[in-house]
């Protein structure tokens, strides 16, 4: 018996011990094989979607990613992911990175680790045109978001009488507002902006200034990936003392833009 207790005991830290090599390899894994692998969003304009012309994606995320890629000197390969893939997807190893809207909690946390913010946006509506005021105006009524997201927790708790109702994506939810199967749709107010500055029939709909979260963005790793994390953050934390970070941000959200946002933000390390 002792010696069977001292073989699962030997198992077991073999077991541990793969693990937490596993989990610290991806930086050399991607060093290794000259590839990083991003789960990006591919329909969300202006973070990550399809170009036009070039039939390639594009967008904030993605200039975040190839300048992590090429920090580390490696080629970016994207894989198009939902809010309710994207966290499979990484902890399966289908991918090495998230960078696809995704907002930092403590429930996620559990289950992996975020770099430093990136982005930071807050939760609001996009409704037709001077028919929400108030939250008490969309008491009893349906909104569209996306599944697996935070929205659909927040929204929940802000407008209990709402039903709530969950699409793979976010252009999905527009299109069942246009159609009048939904009062409004919900999520962070820079997404909003790429859905409804996108939108042909623009016009007829808007984002009122109701807002009920605070929606801080990371890139998300593999828990305890302790390498990788701090080559990202060092890398993030680069990127805005050179100036490089408020550059993206300003392609994507400038005045210029159908986007445009005013950038509230600094990049810094997490306390």
């Amino acid at each position: 018996m002792k010696k069977l207790m001292t073989l699962l005991a030997a198992v077991a830290l073999v077991g541990s011990m793969a693990h937490a090599a596993l989990a610290g390899d991806t930086l050399a894994d991607v060093k290794k094989k000259g590839v990083l692998v991003a789960g990006v969003k591919d329909s969300l304009p202006p973070f990550g979607y399809i170009d036009e012309k070039t039939r390639e994606i594009v967008g904030y995320d993605i200039d975040f990613v190839k300048a992590i890629a090429k920090k580390l000197n490696v080629k970016v390969e994207l894989k198009p992911v939902t809010s309710a893939s994207r966290m499979p997807q990484l902890m399966e190893g289908n991918i090495d990175i998230i960078a696809a809207t995704m907002t930092k909690n403590p429930e996620r946390a559990k289950q992996i680790d975020f770099s430093h913010t990136y982005f930071l946006t807050g939760q609001k509506f996009i409704t037709n045109k001077g028919k929400v005021k108030s939250l008490k105006d969309l008491e009893g009524k349906k909104i569209g978001t996306a599944k697996g997201s935070t929205s659909e927790q927040n929204v929940a708790k802000a407008i209990p009488t709402a039903t709530v109702l969950s699409f793979d994506d976010y252009p999905q939810a527009f299109l069942a507002l246009q159609q009048g199967k939904v009062a409004a749709v919900t999520t962070d107010e820079s997404i909003l902006a790429g859905i409804l500055g996108k939108a042909p029939n623009k016009n007829k709909f808007e984002i009122p200034n109701l807002q009920i979260s605070e929606e801080p963005y990371g890139l998300g790793m593999r828990k305890d990936d302790k390498n990788f994390v701090a080559f990202v953050n060092k890398t993030l934390l680069e990127m805005e003392k050179s100036g490089e970070a408020k550059k993206i941000f300003d392609k994507w959200f400038g005045p210029k833009t159908a986007t445009p946002l005013k950038r509230t933000f600094k990049i810094t390390a997490d306390k």
